[in-house]
């Protein structure tokens, strides 16, 4: 991945649905060259964007859980949890012997949940679960560890206004209710799912919709924040190998406030407070061993609430974002 990619990334993980004429001013390019570059990282499998319901509006309750499991039954076991539509990440860590997954579920229904069929499965020995209390969310919140990040005029001018520019969730307001989404969007936000790039005319022509009613529903929707845009990044494409889970102890008095800090690292891909002995989850995306050995030491270490760190490996990630992995590409299904 050369220069000009990493900055089409670095303006994607800023904006998801930033048009290709902004990215290319950005990038010092035309616009038909961001527009091929874009377009070969996703057949690539290097990134991949989604607009997505956020899980609040549609009820929804996020867990971490971790399964001890036998060594033998590990493989299956974690491509039977990939499988699931209600499980979003799913990676094999501790040598082999424990499956750490992030799924969702309805309090109204649970029957059928990971959570619910966890305990029965063959082969697992053990699982911990951790309510999502709170995710640190926002700009400063996304993993931004190129050595060559944007500099602060490149994002003021990804963010300034774009006649052209199409719906983005730039300009958020006030989060809607947590009614579902009607069903009427079923459509829109079944597109969406696939390209969260999806322009108004193609939504247009998906939907049966006019083009004004697709720009102005989805500027709502982006807008309430009852859709987010999701950019996911085969880390492995861009030289990061080395990812792992951090379960660390904070003094809850400084919770919030040590959260706020790992997510403003650029190394961390997310922080949520979680419930448990440890109630701080953060994973972290590094190029090496030895930087994450040094994240740990020098950034994590030096935060006074933190009382304790369990530092847990990524081995291999068979699920990202609710996009399957092969070979550390994204591969859409």
């Amino acid at each position: 991945m050369d220069q000009i990619d990493r900055r089409i990334v670095q303006c994607l993980l800023r904006d998801g649905r930033a048009s290709f004429r902004r990215i290319a001013q950005v990038a010092q390019v035309s616009e038909q060259t961001v527009a091929r570059r874009y377009r070969a990282l996703v057949a690539d499998g290097a990134v991949r964007v989604r607009t997505l319901p956020s899980h609040e509006r549609l009820g929804e309750q996020v867990w971490f859980v971790r399964v001890q499991c036998r060594p033998d039954a590990t493989g299956a076991l974690a491509d039977a949890l990939a499988a699931r539509e209600d499980i979003a990440y799913v990676s094999v860590t501790s040598g082999g012997s424990e499956i750490v997954c992030q799924t969702r579920t309805d309090p109204r229904h649970q029957s059928g949940s990971a959570l619910h069929r966890l305990p029965r499965t063959a082969g697992v020995l053990g699982y911990n679960a951790y309510a999502v209390l709170h995710m640190h969310l926002g700009d400063t919140a996304k993993w931004f560890a190129f050595d060559d990040p944007l500099t602060s005029e490149q994002a003021a001018l990804l963010h300034s206004p774009d006649p052209h520019q199409e719906p983005t969730a730039q300009a958020a307001q006030e989060p809607s209710d947590t009614a579902a989404l009607p069903e009427r969007d079923r459509r829109l936000l079944a597109e969406l799912a696939i390209d969260g790039r999806a322009g108004v005319v193609e939504l247009a022509r998906a939907t049966g919709w006019s083009k004004s009613r697709v720009s102005d529903r989805l500027t709502e929707l982006l807008a309430s924040q009852a859709l987010h845009v999701a950019v996911d990044l085969a880390y492995p494409r861009f030289g990061f190998h080395d990812a792992a889970y951090l379960w660390i102890a904070v003094a809850p008095g400084r919770l919030a406030a040590t959260g706020d800090a790992l997510s403003a690292h650029p190394e961390t891909t997310f922080t949520a407070a979680v419930t448990g002995s440890a109630n701080l989850l953060v994973t972290v995306t590094c190029r090496t061993l030895e930087d994450l050995y040094t994240y740990v030491t020098t950034k994590v270490g030096a935060l006074d609430a933190v009382q304790q760190v369990d530092v847990v490996p990524v081995l291999r990630r068979l699920k990202q974002a609710g996009t399957r992995l092969h070979n550390g590409r994204l591969i859409p299904t």
